[in-house]
């Protein structure tokens, strides 16, 4: 049987406020309107739902089994309604991002991006450093280097000077930059970095002979479990050295390339990515 929805309506208000005249308030149409609403629905339904009083309405043991089943589904109706409404006015955001930035920096940060910014639905997508923006559909990219990337739009985040970092048993037998020559000295894909270091502290670089990783975060586990030293981002394995997972042996840092909000020239910037951009900048700044 289909029934109007008007007309189902119009008795479920009724029925709450039992009256036709409040029902009418709530429902922002006459007193006439509902009350017919409800006298149609009497007739297809070939049954009484109100006994009608001097002052006001009663339900009849029909209206009474029929008024539970309304108000949930009404009620269902309402939270699928929101949900699409809320969904429809939610902007997905996909950013990718170098992993030590994204757990030593934007993770632990990440909520109060999404306290203020609801209507961003968030994505991250880590990587060592090497992405297609355009062929992994992301709106931002958060790289390392210099901000020379072809055909992008670069804006720099973070400085991140590198410094020796080991674990704190291998940090107790150095006490001169000279000792690490007896250290395996943990490498990332950038080969020139211990010969940077090397010159900044005026000691002949040795032959570096350890372990070449593409990730930090890879070569910072490796330095805490004691496979050697390596040249990190001190600023970002902050919670680390708080730990004393790892240590800083010499304070000694050079500067190789700093962090980067990128995207393709052809991106114009929306909502979302104007909101991530412009706090991304307040909290770096900070």
């Amino acid at each position: 049987m289909q029934l109007p929805l008007n007309a189902l309506r119009a008795f479920e208000m009724s029925a709450r406020h039992l009256s036709f005249t409040r029902a009418a308030v709530a429902l922002n149409v006459s007193q006439t309107a509902v009350s017919q609403h409800v006298k149609n629905l009497e007739e297809r339904l070939g049954v009484v739902l109100f006994r009608r009083l001097p002052r006001g309405l009663a339900l009849t043991d029909e209206g009474a089994a029929m008024l539970p089943v309304l108000t949930d589904a009404f009620e269902r109706i309402a939270t699928m309604l929101e949900q699409c409404k809320n969904k429809h006015s939610r902007e997905v955001l996909s950013v990718g991002a170098v992993g030590t930035f994204a757990t030593g920096w934007l993770l632990p940060r990440l909520r109060a991006f999404q306290s203020r910014h609801p209507f961003v639905d968030f994505r991250l997508f880590t990587n060592n450093n090497n992405v297609d923006l355009a062929g992994e559909g992301l709106d931002y990219a958060i790289r390392f280097g210099n901000g020379a990337w072809h055909g992008t739009h670069a804006e720099p985040l973070l400085d991140a000077p590198l410094s020796p970092m080991c674990a704190p048993e291998v940090a107790a037998r150095l006490t001169a930059a000279s000792d690490l020559a007896r250290e395996a000295l943990l490498r990332s894909y950038r080969a020139d970095e211990w010969t940077l270091w090397f010159e900044a502290a005026g000691v002949p670089c040795p032959v570096v002979h350890g372990a070449v990783f593409d990730s930090s975060l890879a070569l910072a586990q490796a330095a805490a479990q004691g496979a050697g030293v390596a040249l990190l981002p001190a600023r970002l394995f902050q919670r680390e050295l708080r730990r004393a997972e790892l240590v800083q042996p010499f304070d000694l840092s050079i500067v190789c390339g700093s962090y980067w909000l990128t995207r393709l020239h052809s991106r114009s910037e929306t909502p979302a990515m104007l909101a991530f951009k412009n706090w991304l900048h307040d909290a770096t700044h900070a």
